[in-house]
């Protein structure tokens, strides 16, 4: 095809639309063409698109009519099943005809979500005995089916597995426990490779890498787009264009993917798996490290530990030895005695390897880590490793050799880009030299009028949250607010202890449903709170990006303060000092930022569509009369701002009478 005989991207862009169902913006096109020009100069874009934009395709088809291979990476799984099952597929039956060509695309994940058939035909190998029968049940006198949970579900799981095309988790409904699904997958480490499984030639995840081989489009997600940086070992397809949505949450899934952990449960199964393989020696080694370690966690207080204590680095530099000579000894033996050996030993390694990857990595002791220990009321304590920045790696592995767009609807913080810019390594826009890529912010705004639609209301003539005591007067106000609006309320709270608090609290003193989360599971509240006008829905940080309820069940979005990182979070604390010791403002650049981010995201739950009007209650005085407080506000949507109580108060119930109108 000529380039005079070519589609225009407007054209292409009309083509998508149309056949998704959706309406023209112009927010959509300016995204579309800055997009195309990024990849056409094979440049980086920061671009900003508001709710409703229509993002996915004002990315999608500059990316499609490029013609070179694109990965998605995404951070939620709402988000990739919408790619997957609905935009790529009307987009490339819509652009086929245009373009002359069937742009092709597919899915990938980690290796542990896809079922794997040697775990589920061989049997996992394991070094506690399964509970299949409930104990609490009468076991029929002849054989008869599992009849405990994880019994159950694993039967489920067999029978599935004859029936699924792609093995992936996400396609089995409903779901299974961690713990049954963890009977049938394994890890890229414990895989035993194609070429050496019985059903190799069957592999679900290697169908899967199969497809995204031959793929113009991969969608993924953010970890595995991260285990692709940081491990050097390419898990995508090779690709010239790179599209990272719901770029606000890189940084932390990046973070999260190159935080190593130590517990004495870690250690313990690590060496009940390795001890059949091994002769006596090692074993004993490594289990007299394990006791030892289990001691001095036992005595460890949740903190930061900028010193590695003479005692625990003792006992780490034990664990390391005794895991490295466990792995020599797993390489130099073989045991025909142990039924499918090499699964075993495969298990085995995985567990070892990571145990010495990780407590070399702290006695090693980097200065560009922070070293922690945490305590999980369950699981009890664990030893935390984690980079102290990140913003150097994501420079040296993502904008190298390909064109990256990152995209959100919050990206710009304070007012501009720089700050997520300098969270990614980038430096300010227009100032990148040799070392930093050069790249630019655009911001397409939102179809959404929102001075029109919203308020943001801050409740100065409240006291100040402190860290420890009940709010009354936050609750009075949060009262008062709820029935001003006749419930359609999302409570967005700061902890869950705020959140279980508030939700006793008003259920004792108003006659409306008052939904918690961790009550039921996610999409079933948010089903119930979409299903009834007069139901609230309280919970926690989680809630701040899943919730997604246009129309009059959410006219009146919470929060209950600012969500500053808590001063005793190691890693959040350690990144502030640091950019204090370099001379900067480290409150603004750690701490003000993350809690812009988690506003925007937060405020952003109440206007989802045109037709949408609302109140945003900052239920926190500092958003008023703080001096960070307008970099805060910069942050959010434009809503109509007003720090008065009574005009809040006749908004809200203008807004809930004129929705039972409507529902009349």
């Amino acid at each position: 095809m000529t380039a005079s005989s070519s589609p225009s991207l407007a054209d292409l862009l009309h083509a998508a639309v149309t056949a998704v169902g959706g309406t023209e913006r112009p927010g959509q096109a300016a995204m579309a063409e800055a997009v195309a020009e990024a990849v056409d100069d094979n440049s980086h874009l920061l671009v900003q698109a508001g709710t409703g934009t229509g993002k996915s395709l004002g990315y999608l088809v500059p990316a499609l009519a490029h013609g070179e291979r694109v990965v998605v990476a995404t951070a939620t799984l709402a988000l990739q099943r919408q790619l997957v099952e609905r935009d790529l597929p009307r987009t490339v039956d819509a652009l086929q005809p245009l373009l002359r060509r069937r742009p092709e695309f597919a899915m990938l994940k980690g290796r542990s979500n896809y079922l794997c058939l040697h775990r589920l035909h061989e049997g996992a190998p394991q070094e506690e005995e399964q509970v299949l029968f409930d104990p609490a049940e009468p076991v029929a006198p002849t054989p008869a089916a599992p009849n405990s949970k994880l019994g159950k579900d694993l039967l489920r799981l067999r029978d599935w597995s004859d029936e699924t095309e792609t093995g992936d988790r996400d396609d089995l409904t409903p779901g299974v426990s961690d713990r049954a699904w963890s009977q049938v997958s394994v890890t890229s480490r414990e895989c035993l490779s194609a070429s050496k499984c019985a059903y190799g030639a069957e592999c679900f995840a290697e169908a899967a890498r199969e497809r995204a081989k031959l793929a113009d489009v991969v969608v993924t997600n953010h970890a595995l787009l991260a285990i692709d940086a940081i491990e050097g070992a390419p898990v995508l397809p090779s690709h010239e264009v790179l599209i990272v949505d719901e770029a606000h949450e890189l940084v932390s899934r990046v973070t999260g993917v190159a935080t190593g952990e130590l517990s004495p449960g870690q250690v313990n199964r690590a060496l009940r798996r390795a001890a059949k393989l091994v002769d006596e020696k090692a074993a004993d080694a490594l289990q007299t490290a394990s006791e030892t370690f289990e001691r001095l966690m036992e005595l460890a207080l949740p903190g930061r530990l900028e010193v590695l204590p003479e005692d625990l680095g003792y006992a780490l530099t034990a664990l390391r030895d005794a895991s490295r000579t466990v792995i020599s000894a797993i390489g130099n033996t073989r045991d025909k005695s142990v039924q499918d050996e090499d699964a075993v030993r495969k298990q085995a390694l995985a567990a070892v390897e990571n145990v010495h990857a990780v407590a070399e990595r702290i006695v090693e002791g980097s200065e560009y880590d922070v070293v922690w220990f945490a305590r999980h009321d369950r699981f009890g304590a664990s030893l935390r490793v984690a980079p102290l920045s990140v913003s150097g790696l994501l420079r040296e592995k993502l904008f190298t050799e390909r064109s990256v767009i990152l995209t959100s609807a919050t990206l710009k913080i304070g007012g501009d880009f720089n700050g997520v810019g300098a969270s990614l390594g980038l430096a300010p826009e227009g100032t990148g030299g040799e070392d930093s890529p050069q790249w630019k912010g655009v911001d397409v705004g939102s179809p959404f009028d929102y001075p029109k639609q919203g308020i943001l209301y801050v409740a100065q003539h409240l006291s100040q949250p402190g860290r420890e005591g009940s709010r009354t007067d936050m609750l009075d106000e949060l009262a008062e607010l709820v029935e001003a609006a006749g419930g359609r309320t999302l409570g967005l709270f700061s902890s869950m202890r705020a959140a279980q608090a508030a939700a006793e609290a008003l259920r004792g003193r108003l006659d409306m449903p008052i939904l918690l989360q961790g009550e039921d599971t996610l999409g079933e509240l948010i089903k119930t709170f979409a299903g009834d006008a007069r139901t609230c829905l309280f919970g926690t940080l989680s809630l701040w990006q899943g919730v997604d309820v246009p129309g009059p069940s959410c006219q009146l979005v919470v929060m209950d303060r600012v969500p500053f990182p808590r001063p005793d979070d190691p890693l959040m604390s350690a990144r502030q000092k640091a950019v204090e010791e370099a001379g900067g403002n480290g409150f603004m650049a750690v701490a003000a930022t993350h809690a812009a981010l988690l506003m925007a995201q937060g405020a952003g739950r109440l206007v989802r569509a045109s037709g949408d009007r609302g109140v945003v209650a900052v239920l926190d005085p500092r958003l008023a009369k703080a001096r960070y407080g307008s970099f805060l506000r910069a942050s959010m949507p434009d809503f109509w701002y007003t720090t008065d109580r009574n005009q809040v108060r006749r908004s809200l119930a203008a807004i809930d009478a004129a929705a039972k109108a409507e529902e009349r």
